[in-house]
């Protein structure tokens, strides 16, 4: 046994200075230790895999692996909610448009906008701590599929790899690749969230909204066009994230055909793990960069606000004065039709026109018009006032300190 463990230190120091060299019969990592291993210590090294099997092992490197990849992950995701916090507190002021079906719906702050998807990178968090327990689960000792012979301590080789429990099943100890499946499922839906936020900036850097600028570090200009500036990096985190899911959906495709214990099948489960690790890291930091450079044009914004963005707010002014919301709602759409009838604007309309549809408005109609006023009345938790934004703000701030 020293003579086992002083070789394994020595194989050790070798990978580590970068001396080991594998040779073409080398299968895999295991083969090339014990090769190593019997090559400095002779016939013991025989004894090094008693009771253990490939399976066993690779299931256990994939799960050590991983759960370093999930920690470094992780960090990533927090490092980019914290640019997220930072620029929503910073850009506070700014009003923009709020959209549904791509059509201007109602004012909202900037912020509230940028809070929207770090509670979604909040969510991602929670699942990949979710997925960390899972992961943290010990298949050594599994042997083959039907368990290990010599009584080994389970519980002692967990703790010496830093596993919290040990798997209660070899047969699923050795072929289960839920985890994996798991971590791809969290890569496709993280990096959802950050398509459909690389999807609104290409929208709101174009010179049809002009809300943000993007730095030249993070896009590019044209081969043949010098007047433009293409967002070939929310470009390209909008494109990996269909790669992503692509690994998948074609890796729960191999799971579903396969028998129990293991097949060759699953080798397909590292390609899947280690490119999307890759690509994530990649999407992560590209996000963060993106978003701390960019210049938010708080003019355009303001600028895109019209009077028609108002029409809830005057059924909201209606049902202030007693009217059933349906029916407020109704009176507004025909104030709406009205201005377009007349060719101006919503808040055009003068005190006699909103009479003519109900006596309930007075002159303090002209109020409604401030979109300061307009924002500030969503005071319910979640809402886009000030005080709500700096709430939320306030919650992320407390939580990423913890």
């Amino acid at each position: 046994m020293a003579a086992i463990h002083e070789g394994l230190e020595r194989v050790s120091g070798e990978w580590a200075s970068g001396k080991f060299v594998l040779q073409p019969g080398d299968e895999d990592i295991h083969t090339a230790n014990e090769r190593r291993l019997k090559e400095l210590i002779g016939a013991p090294a025989g004894k090094l895999h008693t009771g253990r099997s490939r399976n066993d092992q690779v299931a256990t490197d994939m799960r050590i692996w991983l759960r370093e990849g999930i920690t470094k992950l992780r960090t990533f995701v927090i490092d980019l909610i914290k640019v997220f916090v930072g620029k929503a507190k910073e850009d506070i002021h700014i009003l923009m448009p709020g959209y549904t079906h791509m059509q201007r719906a109602q004012p909202i702050r900037w912020s509230h906008w940028l809070l929207s998807y770090a509670w979604m990178l909040h969510r991602d968090i929670q699942r990949l701590d979710e997925l960390a327990v899972r992961v943290n689960v010990l298949p050594l000792g599994s042997g083959a599929l039907a368990g290990n012979p010599f009584n080994v301590d389970r519980d002692f080789l967990a703790k010496e790899l830093s596993f919290p429990q040990v798997g209660s099943n070899s047969l699923d100890g050795t072929s289960g690749r839920d985890f994996v499946a798991e971590f791809l499922f969290w890569a496709s839906l993280t990096s959802t969230h950050l398509s459909k936020w690389a999807e609104d900036l290409i929208i709101y850097s174009t010179k049809e909204f002009g809300f943000v600028t993007l730095s030249d570090a993070y896009s590019t200009g044209s081969s043949l066009m010098p007047q433009k500036k293409n967002p070939d990096s929310l470009e390209l985190i909008r494109g990996k994230a269909g790669r992503v899911f692509g690994r998948c959906a074609g890796f729960m495709m191999t799971l579903k055909g396969l028998p129990s214990t293991y097949n060759k099948d699953l080798q397909e489960d590292k390609e899947a793990m280690f490119e999307v690790y890759d690509t994530m890291c990649g999407i992560l930091q590209v996000s963060a960069g993106v978003l701390s450079t960019l210049k938010v044009n708080s003019y355009a914004c303001s600028g895109a606000l019209t009077p028609d963005m108002l029409a809830t707010d005057l059924a909201y002014y209606l049902v202030r004065k007693g009217i059933p919301f349906r029916e407020a709602h109704g009176l507004s759409g025909v104030c709406v039709s009205l201005a377009e009838k007349n060719g101006c604007s919503l808040k055009d309309l003068k005190l006699a026109d909103f009479k003519s549809v109900s006596n309930a408005f007075e002159e303090d109609v002209n109020k409604v018009w401030d979109y300061e006023h307009s924002v500030e009345q969503y005071q319910s938790t979640g809402g886009t006032s000030r005080a709500c934004v700096t709430e939320q703000i306030s919650k992320l701030e407390t939580w990423l300190q913890q």
